[in-house]
């Protein structure tokens, strides 16, 4: 471990790493930008946008237009098949990194090359210092985090696809950083098997529950799902530490392995401690009853994981929350230069030597909302966006994404010296969301649509719809609201529940692979399905009116977000229905 003195030294330059950045943001920005185009300009992509050969900062910004992801998807697709990277960019391709939005239902792949790589690496280390320095004694201890992998898929280049952490805990960064950190063996992480995986992390950071100062996952919905892991199987694994032997049914050989190591003898006293807290009928502040040194609760809970705030404030009993930083498949963005702000009150200070960063300025609604249109005004580079505006940020990185629009509107909250901080506001067309998955209106429809096939032959027409992402219970899920009635009148059909069933697969398997993913996974919970009696969303139509809502311009919101509104629905509820707790 290293000493005080060593620690201090560190943070110290560290932060001067900081100042320097964040004094000289426009600065930086263009000198990425010209290392971006002095690599990249003669690539197959960037070539045709410079015809004399001239490929300024100016003439990019001029010639090359704002694209999404389907714009590049030809090139990388021909990359993935086996032509050579340079057709898009300079340097080798070491990976692709799997987006959670997916092109044509199949997930989107980014390019990351060994530089993009060490980036993502330094600004989480930058990230790791702010974090440290607010919360003394962090250093001391030991941090339970609970880390999963997914299996790798190949393309046909022979080049993998995974998500960034799948890649970072298979590396020897980690394995010479982060991991001699956690109370997880490595083994436990890479286990494929999430619910061995799962078992064992908790096992081993109850073995070691006096030395855990940190606790944590990447996503707020995976501690959720820890929680209600917990929940189901504190019994046994007090019985493993009572014991001092593993459950039978963990059969990963990395898992057994890991384990032989650490659950060497019984340890009644542990096991009696652990159970006397999970008995007590009310769960409120389990984390901080179960590891009494946490510091804080370390997980990104901003943008569609601010849905778990309460539910991780209430086990957390009142531990601060850490949501550390801005990234995404695409780039890094920014670190929380304020980790002790509360979960609605996160913003990110961007680096401005990550990327090369513009932003489209997006219009407010009435209401001072961020708007699904851009404004008219043209790009605003990363020095020059204002307080209070809304943007959806654009980026330009080496590893071969140029001028492409990631997806997320972004609102200024201020600056850290002259880089901009922004906070998370929402994601472009996004209408549910769980986990990682985000389902738009378009999704949504399509897969409505095809289960609608299944009930016109028997006369069953579907009128209206709605939706809202349930995250009440610990595993949460989709639930979809459907007014129906028989062709010819306004007379509920009978529901036959195998019909309703089959509808609620037929959606499910409409949606996309993340979705499906994480379903499979066990990190969304069966699609629920409930039907309301005729006139129900009249009366839903009448509560948005009597708020303002002009009865010419009303359509029945796509998904609720008032919980009045969801109220109004379910009074009218006259059967429920749900897919299979296993599907995929």
């Amino acid at each position: 471990m290293a000493s005080e003195k060593e620690i201090k030294e560190i943070y110290e330059n560290g932060m001067n790493i900081l100042e320097d950045l964040t004094n000289n943001v426009q600065e930086i920005q263009e000198l990425v930008l010209e290392e971006i185009l002095k690599r990249n300009a003669g690539t197959e992509y960037l070539s045709r946008f410079f015809p004399n050969g001239q490929a300024d900062n100016q003439s990019f910004k001029t010639n090359v237009p704002i694209i999404t992801y389907e714009d590049i998807k030809p090139y990388i697709d021909r990359i993935a098949n086996g032509e050579t990277s340079s057709i898009l960019l300079a340097y080798r391709i070491i990976q692709f990194l799997l987006s959670t939005g997916t092109s044509g239902g199949q997930p989107k792949l980014i390019p990351m090359t060994a530089e993009s790589f060490e980036k993502r690496m330094s600004d989480l280390l930058l990230s790791d210092l702010v974090t440290r320095k607010c919360f003394s004694g962090s250093d001391e201890g030991k941090s339970l985090y609970l880390y999963f992998i997914k299996p790798e898929m190949e393309t046909p280049s022979g080049l993998k696809a995974s998500c960034f952490t799948t890649f970072y805990f298979k590396t020897e960064s980690f394995k010479n950083g982060l991991a001699k950190f956690l109370t997880s063996p490595i083994d436990t992480i890479l286990c494929l098997d999430n619910k061995q995986s799962m078992f064992c992390q908790l096992l081993t950071g109850l073995l070691q529950r006096d030395e855990v100062v940190r606790f944590g996952s990447t996503f707020a919905s995976v501690l959720a799902r820890t929680i209600k892991f917990l929940e189901d199987y504190w019994r046994e694994l007090c019985s493993n530490i009572r014991t001092g032997y593993l459950s039978d049914w963990i059969i990963d050989p990395g898992c057994k392995n890991a384990m032989s190591l650490i659950l060497t003898r019984p340890n009644r006293e542990l096991a009696d401690s652990i159970q006397q807290i999970c008995e007590d009928k009310s769960w409120e502040g389990i984390i901080v009853k179960l590891w009494p040194k946490i510091k804080y609760i370390h997980c990104i809970i901003t943008g569609s994981m601010s849905q778990y705030v309460s539910l991780l404030e209430f086990y957390g009993g009142g531990i601060p929350f850490v949501s550390p930083i801005y990234k995404s498949s695409e780039s890094s963005f920014g670190i929380n230069l304020k980790p002790v702000s509360k979960p609605f009150d996160v913003s990110y200070t961007f680096l401005p030597n990550t990327a090369y960063f513009e932003f489209l300025p997006v219009g407010k609604d009435g209401e001072g909302k961020a708007q699904e249109t851009w404004t008219d005004d043209e790009p605003v580079d990363l020095a020059n966006v204002k307080l209070g505006r809304y943007y959806e940020v654009v980026v330009t990185t080496l590893a071969g994404l140029y001028r492409y629009t990631v997806g997320d509107v972004l609102k200024v909250t201020g600056f850290y010296n002259k880089s901009p901080q922004f906070q998370f506001v929402q994601r472009r067309n996004v209408v549910l969301s769980i986990d990682v998955d985000k389902t738009t209106e378009e999704d949504l429809s399509k897969a409505i649509m095809k289960a609608k096939l299944i009930l016109e032959p028997l006369g069953i027409m579907l009128t209206t719809y709605s939706s809202y992402a349930d995250t009440l219970l610990t595993l949460g899920r989709y639930v979809l609201f459907w007014e129906l009635k028989m062709k010819g009148s306004n007379d509920l059909p009978k529901l036959d529940a195998t019909i309703m069933e089959q509808c609620c697969c037929m959606v499910e398997e409409s949606f996309d692979f993340t979705y499906k993913s994480h379903r499979k996974g066990g990190a969304i919970s069966a699609l629920e399905l409930r039907v309301v009696k005729h006139g129900t969303f009249d009366e839903l139509m009448d509560f948005y009116v009597s708020k303002g809502v002009s009865v010419a311009q009303y359509k029945p919101p796509s998904c609720l977000k008032s919980e009045e509104a969801v109220k109004i629905l379910n009074s009218g509820m006259v059967g429920k229905f749900f897919s299979p707790k296993t599907m995929f």
